[in-house]
């Protein structure tokens, strides 16, 4: 097989014109670059860089018509084809006979620059690092961070077009300092263009938005405890502001997951406050909300990946949410608010109402009597070791149901004990 590209180095699909398109440039190929390799066929008079979505594209003007036809042609029959910086370039006649150069947006200086940070570690770049290096060439008013198709992006607003042209012109292309980074944050890059904004809109200071104008402005609980460090996840990368409020999705559901279930999971870490249930991408999803963001993270670090039901049954994944108070309008057997005085209690769920379709002895013990639901599983364990048996009460875990009792019928399943705690992940 031939090693050479079967892509041809030129073409002539176009008309000859004074315009040649050029492909396959490296990456912010300068226009000096472009002017010199056009130096030998005649004088360059036009240049448009960086176009096209990987910015490997350009178009080059030449003076004469003939200009552009003979660095066509000496192309097309040379074997050392056009090159910058050791990469083949591509040339073909342009559909166009002249280069109009209408200013983008980037190219419009302004006070507000577009910041792209760049780096496999990119998102974990906090706010307070980026205010720290653009606050070195003057004084910053506000940023903005967001994530679009670019990458992870940040808009910063100076005073004035000046101080931002500054900035621009000594971070562009520069990596964030070393020392103003995690250990566990490798090396990230600045590329910065210009905005077409030109007053930054900030609501409320958070870990992702700051108006250093306004010390009057609200603080979203995300920003409260920031101590301008990244937020390092158990996985050293994934950076996830925390909340008094987490999110419980449900997978392998195999048994009936009620509000009394999730309340008695959740409550065995602190005071749960309100819980609202919903069904969202064919699975159960839950918020839980608790007094303080401490609460939430203990009981997120204990129960993730734990499965409710013993078997690898009804596993947690839990995520903080960007809620802090839910609002809980009515109560009833997907939603509760516990801080209600004397919130009316549901009446017991009957087989018909169940989402999950079971049978009505699924929470029935093995032995035929009415069992309740469980109470203990994830409370004190009691005098009986694990078990939770304290003082001669009721067995709150399940034995694991026979092979001849597990059907009774269509999604008829009776559910094992619950897992007990904190231990091995099912």
């Amino acid at each position: 097989m031939s090693s050479v590209s079967s892509q041809p180095q030129f073409r002539y699909t176009q008309p000859p014109s004074k315009v040649l398109h050029l492909r396959n440039l490296p990456w912010e190929c300068t226009e000096e670059e472009l002017i010199e390799l056009g130096k030998p066929f005649g004088t360059v008079v036009n240049t448009k860089c960086n176009v096209g979505a990987n910015r490997n594209q350009a178009f080059i003007e030449f003076e004469d018509l003939n200009q552009a036809i003979q660095m066509i042609s000496y192309y097309a029959s040379s074997s050392e084809p056009a090159q910058v910086r050791g990469k083949t370039v591509y040339l073909q006649y342009s559909n166009r006979q002249e280069i109009v150069n209408n200013k983008t947006t980037a190219d419009v200086v302004g006070n507000v620059l577009l910041v792209t940070v760049e780096g496999e570690d990119a998102r974990m770049v906090s706010i307070d690092v980026l205010h720290l290096v653009f606050s070195a060439f003057g004084f910053v008013h506000k940023i903005t961070t967001f994530e679009k198709t670019a990458g992870y992006q940040a808009l910063v607003q100076f005073s004035d077009e000046e101080t931002a042209t500054s900035a621009k012109n000594a971070l562009d292309g520069r990596s964030i300092p070393r020392y103003l980074l995690a250990e566990q944050v490798g090396q990230c890059s600045l590329k910065i263009t210009y905005s077409a904004h030109t007053d930054l809109t900030v609501k409320f200071q958070s870990h992702r938005s700051r108006d250093y104008t306004n010390p009057y402005l609200p603080i979203a609980p995300s920003a409260i405890d920031s101590t301008g460090q990244v937020a390092v996840g158990v996985d050293g990368k994934k950076m996830e502001p925390e909340s008094n409020v987490l999110l419980a999705s449900i997978e392998n559901m195999q048994y009936a997951v009620t509000l009394d279930v999730l309340h008695m999971v959740f409550a065995a870490f602190g005071d749960v406050q309100k819980i609202a249930m919903f069904d969202k991408n064919g699975g159960l999803q839950a918020l839980i909300q608790y007094k303080d963001v401490q609460t939430a993270v203990v009981a997120k670090e204990a129960l993730e990946g734990h499965c409710i039901y013993d078997g690898g049954f009804c596993k947690l994944h839990i995520t903080y949410s960007r809620h802090t108070d839910l609002s809980i309008k009515v109560n009833n057997d997907r939603s509760r608010d516990y801080t209600m005085p004397n919130p009316p209690v549901p009446m017991p769920q009957q087989p018909s109402q169940n989402p999950y379709t079971g049978n009505p002895q699924q929470y029935h013990a093995a032995g035929g009597s009415h069992q309740q639901q469980p109470q203990g599983g994830w409370v004190q364990p009691g005098g009986q070791g694990s078990m939770g048996m304290g003082g001669g009460g009721y067995n709150p875990y399940m034995a694991p149901p026979s092979s001849s009792s597990m059907h009774h019928g269509p999604g008829g399943h009776m559910p094992p004990h619950h897992y007990g705690g904190p231990g091995p992940m099912h």
